[in-house]
């Protein structure tokens, strides 16, 4: 129940008042500052409508959930909402969950944000460095996962994100891998802002991008910035994916900086030979420099938490 490396948490959360606290930011908050050691906080199933941030000083902090699809952290803010002040939230605003320690982890655990199709609203919003999430949902619609941190490296195992216009976007260096990606309505699986210092945007390996979409009526992203990078490795594309393949925002100079790639795609989104002119298909030598140790520049992803 608690995984294979403790046989108990450090911490319980349970709504029932069974465990240590009943919400999750204040088994967060109990997690001394700076603290040297590992922090288990195990979260036993609930709906824990909450906007929970996980500060800087909270390092190396563990989210354990009891089952995927019933431990669910979530909140209902958006772009547009307005604050106390009347101004509006704006995109980071509106996230529901915020994390910016390092090397926290997460397993069995629903990130949502619970708006609806209200233009940008995120569900997680992820700064930290070192971060993993293994057998996690991200539910929403519009920016559903903001990999927000400049430089951080981030590794998605299993994981199931779903939503409609730059579902997966930001500056961050993140690999995707082996996780369901599910595309509602029409939009761009990504809107990356690779910084132009770092080799590796979006990795996504072994995936399945597949959803409710009509058929082609999505891209696999489009440059947010210009220097965008990102990849799909033997993917499975599911017939949502436009034969063009990607965007470029409107600017025929990001045609230029981005860079969009592929790797022996398979499905009926997975169209070679009609793809963008400036999008490119990886040779088999270029493919195996996407290795994890050079993607996320020597961090080996612990996932036994």
């Amino acid at each position: 129940m608690f995984g294979k490396t403790r046989v108990k948490p450090d911490i319980v959360v349970a709504q029932d008042g069974s465990g240590d606290y009943k919400t999750v930011q204040e088994a967060v908050n109990a997690v001394p500052d700076y603290r040297k050691l590992k922090t288990v906080i195990f979260i036993k199933n609930g709906v824990y409508k909450e906007k929970l941030i996980i500060a800087g000083s909270k390092k190396d902090v563990s989210f354990i959930g009891e089952d995927v699809n019933k431990t669910i952290i979530t909140f209902n803010d958006f772009a547009s909402k307005k604050n106390r002040f009347g101004e509006e939230m704006g995109t980071s605003g509106s996230s529901s969950v915020y994390i910016y320690g390092d090397g926290f982890n997460a397993e069995n655990i629903t990130f949502e944000n619970s708006s609806g199709p209200v233009g940008q609203a995120v569900a997680l919003w992820v700064a930290g460095d070192k971060t993993v999430f293994k057998n996690c949902r991200m539910l929403g619609f519009q920016d559903t996962l903001y990999t927000y941190g400049y430089g951080s490296r981030e590794y998605f195992y299993k994981c199931y994100i779903e939503g409609t216009v730059d579902f997966i976007f930001g500056s961050a260096t993140a690999v995707f891998d082996d996780c369901d990606i599910f595309c509602k309505n029409n939009g761009y699986v990504t809107a990356a802002s690779t910084p132009d210092s770092v080799t590796f945007g979006y990795v996504f390996m072994n995936c399945r991008v597949k959803g409710s979409a009509a058929e082609n009526t999505f891209y696999l992203g489009r440059p947010w910035r210009p220097f965008a990078k990102v990849a799909f490795l033997k993917c499975e594309l599911g017939n949502m994916i436009t034969p063009s393949g990607w965007n470029n925002w409107g600017k025929e100079s990001n045609e230029k900086t981005a860079f969009f790639a592929e790797y022996k795609n398979t499905g009926q989104g997975a169209n070679p030979t009609k793809r963008v002119a400036w999008s490119h298909q990886l040779s088999e030598s270029e493919a195996a420099n996407y290795n994890l140790t050079a993607i996320l520049r020597g961090w080996k992803p612990e996932l036994d938490f």
